[in-house]
């Protein structure tokens, strides 16, 4: 390949102005930027419409900020999960404006505002406890370019609370259901929508919670259908998914 051909793209992709069809091809195959201790995927924005995540649990605050600095070159918004307040002040004498989600443990660094779709994601907790995992996942989806209801604390052993906030549930695109102890609450919202539900189990719980499994194992043996399930804590990758399915029908 012509190295000039290739940086132009490069050029037009940090401007963020749009390319001929044959460049995303060529781009979408480029290899990863290594670090020594990291390989960063520059173009993972290319080829799934979302920019690689800094997943900073077991690294160091010096090792995100690099991967940052790095990253920061492509000039796409940049989000960093399960961030320490150690990890984002180091960050943040690098970068400003980057901004700390601490309930999530999200830092982002937004560099391109993002055109937010129509129809919006519900993330519904079951309790407050839950709310850490439910915001991961909220803010995930927020930052990649969605709207987003947060309904929480609507667990059964209150289910009053869950139907005071249906028409709000029913009315979203996309079901975010995060819930710990037994995880029931996923199969029951599971049964009265008709949208997909994405059920989110947590590691809160008593010690027969197993660290969440009790919770994963109710949300895969659910008898509501339309429900799926994804890993224990993982509200990133609800969230990510969410936006997936929220995108369906919307020209890019």
């Amino acid at each position: 390949m012509d190295q000039s051909y290739l940086k132009n793209i490069l050029n037009m992709v940090a401007k963020g102005e749009k390319m001929p069809d044959e460049a995303l091809e060529l781009l979408k195959n480029l290899p990863y930027e290594e670090l020594g201790f990291a390989k960063i995927d520059q173009h993972r924005n290319l080829r799934t419409g979302y920019p690689e995540a800094i997943f900073c649990q077991g690294k160091t605050p010096e090792q995100v900020v690099a991967i940052v600095e790095k990253m920061m070159r492509s000039n796409t918004n940049i989000m960093a999960t399960r961030a320490s307040q150690e990890t984002y002040e180091l960050v943040k004498q690098m970068v400003p404006d980057a901004v700390y989600h601490e309930a999530a443990r999200i830092i982002v660094i937004k560099r391109k505002e993002l055109v937010v779709r129509d129809h919006y994601i519900a993330v519904v907790s079951a309790g407050t406890a839950d709310i850490p995992v439910a915001e991961e996942a909220a803010v995930t989806a927020e930052t990649i370019g969605n709207r987003v209801e947060r309904i929480y604390d609507v667990g059964v052993a209150g289910i009053h609370r869950l139907f005071a906030r249906l028409d709000l549930i029913r009315a979203a695109n996309v079901i975010i259901v995060v819930a710990g102890m037994e995880g029931a609450l996923a199969s029951v919202v599971g049964g009265l929508v008709d949208k997909p539900v994405i059920a989110v189990p947590t590691s809160v719980g008593y010690g027969t919670s197993f660290g969440g499994i009790s919770a994963l194992l109710t949300m895969l043996n659910s008898c509501a259908s339309g429900v799926g399930v994804v890993n224990i804590d993982n509200g990133f990758g609800a969230g990510y998914l969410a936006s997936n399915i929220n995108k369906l029908g919307y020209a890019e």
